[in-house]
């Protein structure tokens, strides 16, 4: 389910060529920990073997790409290459990185397996919000959203076959804190991801509509790992939804502005706007406002270190805190709640998304994704964008109040109208 790896297998056979595999992996990225990595190689180990079964060599290169990869195209003579997509700044980078240093005669393709509707075809600009993208995004689905064509099993041998991958070396190369352990409810590879498709589709779909924003209920797909680490396609996952239309139309429509509009639009933030991750990045309104309420008195100041532990006054933040710590995942609509209360607790609008990014990113097996730091409105499948929590992006301004300006203001009595809380504090209170 790879619009990358099919274009690269259909130029392969039909120049009767060997097709290659090739991942690298770096020591460290942003604030990813061991429980990122092992899920992302316990996923990657399952790919070494379907590549196997398809007679195609798969190959870990240990190192950034510029530094491993042309070197890797000029011995094995490739005559070819063709890269995935992802909008963020690093990732983009690697690309130009290797482009600069490939053979000039070996042609290099990018391919937004990423998304249904490839980013730069879905809109030309910034897009301000939801409903300015909703309708471009519709009017292509007929064209992107279609069944994938299967991948076979490779009729061209590889001259010499890839090398055993000693996959516990992999993990001593590795730069990244340990401290952050692997969660238990989520198992990596695809087998699994599709597995959780399944579950969701029988048991929870049907009250996706109602009761997504309940966090003491079972409504969510949690599939962002997997979409996230690229192990189960966001276009596997609507094309199975979308089966159910008839029966769950609410809930099937529900599931498509999360997954496929929203999603889009933050993947669209990330790609048209170089400050995705500041302030700066958003609208000229929300950026006077919160300079405006800077200044404005704090009703309480938390360190790093507090908020990390979920030691704050609030129960509820500290129990959602505690969800991510302890399961890698916060329910979607708490992320908003504590995204927020981050910007009213700290001592300015860059430190609260400095914080924020650098919690959700630490945490999270979905952080480091485009829509940690775009998009929001109670996303089940993605992270709390942190600049639409924090700097109002894709919002509009709501009525002035202290600390947040113009931007939207949440609460812990709102909270409780919409569900009980208490249940949720329970669940995940401190276990000191």
């Amino acid at each position: 389910d790879n619009w990358a790896f099919l274009y690269a297998q259909r130029l392969a056979l039909k120049q009767e060529l060997p097709l290659h595999v090739c991942f690298c992996l770096v020591p460290r990225f942003l604030e990813a920990t061991i429980r990122h990595y092992r899920f992302m190689l316990r996923g990657l180990q399952e790919v070494a073997e379907e590549c196997a079964e398809l007679n195609i060599s798969f190959h870990l290169l240990l190192g950034y790409a510029k530094d491993v990869l042309p070197t890797f195209v000029v011995e094995h003579g490739v005559g070819g290459l063709v890269t995935d997509f992802s909008p963020l700044r690093l990732p983009r980078q690697w690309v130009e990185d290797v482009r600069e240093r490939l053979p000039e005669d070996v042609p290099f393709a990018q391919v937004d397996a990423h998304n249904i509707v490839p980013c730069w075809v879905a809109s030309p600009k910034q897009e301000y919000s939801a409903r300015t993208i909703r309708g471009k995004i519709h009017a292509q689905l007929p064209e992107f959203l279609t069944e994938f064509p299967p991948v076979v099993r490779h009729p061209y041998p590889p001259s010499c076959p890839s090398q055993p991958i000693a996959w516990e070396a992999c993990y001593s190369s590795l730069q990244v804190d340990h401290t952050v352990k692997e969660v238990e409810w989520a198992t990596p590879g695809t087998a699994a991801g599709l597995a959780v498709l399944k579950s969701f589709i029988a048991e929870r779909l049907q009250s996706f509509s109602t009761h997504r924003n309940d966090p003491n209920k079972a409504a969510l797909s949690n599939l962002s790992p997997w979409l996230h680490f690229g192990q189960v396609s966001t276009q596997r996952a609507i094309l199975e939804v979308q089966k159910h239309r008839r029966k769950y139309k609410e809930s099937v429509d529900a599931f498509v502005e999360e997954a496929v509009v929203r999603r889009e639009l933050a993947e669209n933030f990330c790609y048209y706007n170089e400050n995705y991750d500041s302030v700066q990045g958003a609208y000229d309104w929300a950026q006077t406002t919160l300079k405006l309420h800077a200044k404005d008195k704090r009703p309480y100041l938390y360190s790093l270190q507090e908020l990390e532990q979920g030691t704050t006054h609030d129960p509820l933040w500290n129990a959602a805190q505690l969800q991510m710590v302890r399961e890698g995942k916060m329910h979607g609509f708490l992320r908003m709640y504590w995204a927020k209360k981050i910007l009213e607790w700290t001592r300015s609008p860059e430190e609260a998304l400095q914080f924020a990014i650098y919690l959700n990113d630490r945490y999270e097996l979905d952080g480091r994704d485009p829509n940690g730091y775009g998009t929001a409105d109670t996303l089940s499948l993605c992270p709390a964008g942190c600049l639409w929590s924090i700097c109002g992006i894709h919002d509009q301004g709501w009525a002035e109040r202290a600390i947040f300006g113009k931007i939207r203001y949440m609460n812990y009595a709102g909270c409780k109208r919409k569900f009980d809380v208490d249940q949720f504090e329970r669940r995940y209170a401190p276990t000191h």
